[in-house]
């Protein structure tokens, strides 16, 4: 059954462009504001606008049962999470089932088997794909330290539940350790209500590979090649570019490798029979040339433009497509790569103070433009940046004939983008973009701390 009217329960540029599929589709839209996103571009674009509480995400985006019985109450026969707030949580997903709602994501067990780190990595290891050498869930201080010594220092402190880098601690050596998981032990139960942290190898030179696949209710699925996402500050992503390039293996080494990779995410999604859009990400060391497991998402990504920029298949469209009970549109050999594509995340943040938020009213909204160039936002001249969500403005693309050609674009259009009243990222990704590591694909997951602790650019020292 073709959706007809879609509720798009999130905010920002990934309502936008949700908005705009559903429009593409001729599917209705119905999308659910809180009261500081009543004047945002999302709800200009949306044929109807319902508000679903005060700012506070816990008491508007977050909150399950106000935006099911919107749905409901607006005649939508969907949902749409984006990413973020309620994407991964399968009682989201449950709820929406139970209403007769589609929820445009994966199944909630498929939610649940992934969004625990300690069981996605047996399921992993089920399927006969490597994970990085760990334990299971920690007991005592007595047992990680015995645990770390069997694995060797330096290792990683994770969170069993984790996301967006909370909880994750690098410790050198067993004098750093009971500290360390004190430390992360609190933040991941403030953050997530689970306590649960696990110990896993730490690979110094990694590269962060990830997979975009693509599954529908037959059981089929499909990858959409790698992206590569190792330009990270503290474990958020900054920059992201398809395809994926590892310039310290031979050309054929690289290939092979990539194709490992893809047939490994893959596997993965048979394994628990996934469905719509997911991302299986991987971490690659450039030393041994060992691609290891690392999690899944399951919803749509952030970086998901430079997929479709090199393969020319609308993610979300697909996504809308599935929920309604279509197969997929492509088969595996449809899938085609041409050219290089290359994203950075422009934040309201001042890069001198530290990367603090700079919420406040944009004055001035110039996006730059140009063949190759595509922006993805919901900012524009006269928008006031609310403090209450993540500070994300916009994506902007590069796409080019190769990833020189993608990268001059890129810097070009970030040398264009006028922003006035808040404070954004662009000169510091510019400062990246520049050096001339990046530009050899030289580098790793490390690479903006040592940069930064070096002094190179804005924000150094």
């Amino acid at each position: 059954m073709a959706l007809s009217r879609v509720f798009v329960a999130n905010r920002g540029e990934i309502a936008v462009r949700v908005l705009r599929a559903c429009g593409e589709l001729g599917i209705e839209t119905v999308l659910g504001v809180s009261e500081a996103d009543r004047h945002s571009l999302g709800a200009r674009l949306a044929d109807r606008v319902v508000c679903i509480g005060p700012a506070s995400a816990d008491q508007s985006y977050l909150r399950i049962e106000a935006l099911v019985v919107a749905a409901i109450g607006t005649g939508a026969d969907a949902v749409h999470p984006g990413y973020g707030f309620l994407a991964e949580r399968a009682e989201f997903a449950r709820a929406c089932e139970a209403a007769d709602l589609a929820f445009v994501g994966p199944p909630p067990d498929a939610i649940d088997q992934m969004g625990d780190k300690l069981r996605a990595r047996k399921i992993a290891e089920r399927a006969g794909i490597p994970v990085v050498p760990g334990s299971q869930e920690i007991g005592t201080g007595e047992e990680a330290l015995a645990l770390a010594e069997g694995i060797g220092y330096p290792i990683l402190l994770k969170a069993s539940a984790g996301g967006g880098g909370r909880g994750i601690k690098v410790v050198a050596g067993p004098e750093e350790l009971p500290g360390a998981l004190a430390v992360a032990t609190a933040e991941v139960m403030s953050a997530f209500g689970d306590p649960r942290i696990y110990i896993e190898r730490y690979v110094a030179s990694a590269r962060h590979i990830e997979v975009q696949v693509l599954a529908d209710e037959l059981g089929n699925v499909i990858s959409l090649g790698e992206r590569d996402c190792s330009l990270q500050r503290r474990y958020q992503k900054l920059v992201e570019e398809a395809p994926a390039v590892l310039p310290s293996m031979a050309p054929t080494d690289a290939a092979v490798l990539q194709e490992r990779i893809q047939e490994a995410a893959v596997l993965l999604a048979h394994e628990i029979s996934y469905r719509n859009a997911g991302t299986v990400e991987f971490i690659v060391d450039q030393d041994s040339g060992e691609f290891f497991f690392l999690e899944m998402n399951t919803r749509i990504q952030v970086e998901h433009p430079v997929t479709e920029e090199i393969t020319g298949v609308d993610l979300v469209a697909e996504q809308l497509r599935i929920a309604g009970g279509s197969p997929l549109g492509y088969a595996q050999q449809d899938v085609a790569v041409r050219g290089h594509a290359i994203e950075c995340r422009i934040t309201a943040e001042n890069v001198e103070a530290g990367f603090r938020p700079s919420p406040g009213l944009i004055t001035e909204w110039l996006p730059p433009g140009g063949p190759g160039i595509r922006v993805d936002t919901h900012c524009y001249a006269g928008y006031e940046v609310p403090v209450h969500y993540d500070s994300l403005l916009a994506k902007v693309v590069a796409r080019g004939r190769d990833r020189d050609h993608a990268i001059q674009r890129l810097r070009n259009a970030l040398s264009g983008l006028r922003v006035a009243g808040v404070d954004t990222t662009a000169a510091f990704l510019h400062t990246l973009l520049s050096q001339p590591a990046f530009a050899e694909g030289r580098y790793d997951t490390r690479f903006v701390e040592r940069l930064q602790a070096e002094g190179v650019g804005p924000g150094g020292g």
